[in-house]
């Protein structure tokens, strides 16, 4: 059974600057956090890093090419804060701004809207010496660099994200440590979901200052937390999973408060006038969707969550994930009922990552891919017929690139990217994303 999407649905293609764009040490840009992290031995598999990665600094008008081609809408990217403001504040780096200058006329001539999101986890350096997201007078740094990018592209670009899931800012950075800074610490997570809360807001008070006519708004991240038992213990773990992964900053963007389970632990760091400042009206309902997780008591754990790996026999991507449509459907459902209302909602992730490779034909097949998105793209349409109003959904990644902590082991573009030699090579599911995006029917299988 074919099924079209509404007239008007934005097909988009997603990358961060970080896993993409390489040129670490180039034209003037600073360290960030991962530059730090990913050269710390250990931290990153494989030693991996992203000095280079895509090459997209230099390799920018292909993969603009690749966009036009593939006919969709729109492009989400982020731009690199110490590639702008080499050391997170003070004097702007101009050869860093005119990367994103040039890149933003490009999308625009290529019929493609810029949506811009302003943080995808890589913090300058020089902050993060100074306390990074624990640091209060971080947030008001972030709005200084908000505004720098404002006054320069704002006059092109209507779409902006303050922040792309800043649950794993604060939680995998300052509570896991697996991602970078690499700190583990409760207090360490309480203080970066804050200030990072402080950001958004001063963010957008920024953004509204600086350019009327702006369309805002930010990334949460969700997925289905469920219980592994119906003991006390693991309903305990798996609620404060919830509140840290999934509600603990569209609560307080958008309700004003934190979640129940960690209401208390956030108390001692509110001052007078911080809801004033957190909770912004957004324009648009974004969030990143990839699996749900079973949760269950870990006495070893920092925060005494541990997650259930997915069952053998389960379908799942190589990420472990299972592979849940339901579930998909599911959060946007609950997004609408909680949070959003009317807003137009926007999918800005969703992909998955396949164990790729080249064939003898120079093809990419791995039907995997395509048969994820067919069952992830019918769950938006299912949303839709019960009412809720997504607007557009954003395939995660437009290449293949540098996953964080593991490097460049998993693949989740829709275009492989052969890091010895730059080269690129369209997947079978491009072709098949281009044909959605272009305006063709969804076969439901």
């Amino acid at each position: 059974m074919a099924e079209n999407f509404p007239e008007g649905f934005l097909w988009g293609a997603s990358t961060a600057s970080y896993q993409i764009e390489g040129a670490a040490r180039e034209d003037g840009r600073g360290p960030s956090i991962w530059d730090v992290f990913s050269h710390t031995p250990g931290k990153v598999l494989n030693g991996d890093t992203g000095d280079v990665a895509c090459d997209h600094y230099h390799r920018w008008r292909e993969d603009v090419a690749l966009l036009r081609e593939l006919g969709v809408g729109a492009y989400r990217f982020s731009t690199s804060w110490s590639r702008i403001l080499p050391e997170g504040r003070g004097t702007v780096n101009e050869k860093g701004i005119e990367f994103y200058d040039r890149l933003v006329d490009a999308v625009l001539d290529a019929g493609i809207q810029p949506w811009l999101c302003l943080y995808h986890w890589d913090l300058p350096q020089a902050l993060e010496d100074k306390g990074g997201w624990q640091n209060r007078d971080v947030a008001r740094w972030y709005a200084d660099y908000v505004g720098v990018v404002a006054r320069r592209l704002g006059d092109r670009v209507k779409h902006w994200a303050t922040f792309n899931e800043p649950n794993n800012v604060a939680y995998r950075g300052y509570g896991e440590g697996d991602h970078a800074p690499g700190i583990k610490s409760r207090d360490a997570v309480w203080r970066a979901i804050h200030t990072v809360n402080l950001a958004h807001g001063l963010g957008m008070k920024t953004l509204r200052e600086e350019r009327a006519g702006l369309t805002l708004g930010n990334i949460y991240n969700f997925g289905p937390r469920e219980p592994a038992s119906d003991r006390e213990r693991d309903n305990e773990a798996c609620a404060l999973m919830d509140a840290l992964m999934n509600k603990a900053f569209p609560d307080a963007q958008i309700l004003g408060t934190y979640p129940e389970p960690i209401a208390a632990d956030m108390a001692p760091l509110i001052e007078e006038g911080d809801w004033q400042i957190i909770k912004q009206k957004l324009d648009y309902f974004a969030f990143n969707h990839y699996s749900r997780s079973r949760v269950r008591w870990d006495k070893d754990h920092l925060f005494h969550m541990g997650r259930v790996p997915t069952p053998a026999g389960t379908p799942m991507t190589e990420m472990g994930w299972e592979i849940a449509p339901d579930a998909f459907r599911q959060v946007m459902i609950e997004c609408q009922a909680r949070y959003s209302g009317t807003l137009p909602m926007y999918i800005l992730e969703n992909g998955a990552a396949f164990r790729d490779a080249v064939d003898n034909e120079g093809r990419v097949r791995y039907p995997q891919r395509i048969e994820f998105l067919r069952g992830y793209l019918g769950a938006v349409l299912d949303a839709i017929a019960a009412g809720v109003p997504v607007k557009g959904y954003f395939v995660w990644s437009l290449l293949d690139n540098f996953e964080w902590a593991l490097g460049y082991d998993k693949r989740f573009g829709i275009v492989y990217v052969d890091y010895a030699t730059q080269k690129r090579v369209p997947k079978d599911s491009y072709y098949f994303y281009r044909e959605l995006a272009q305006g063709g029917a969804l076969e439901r299988r």
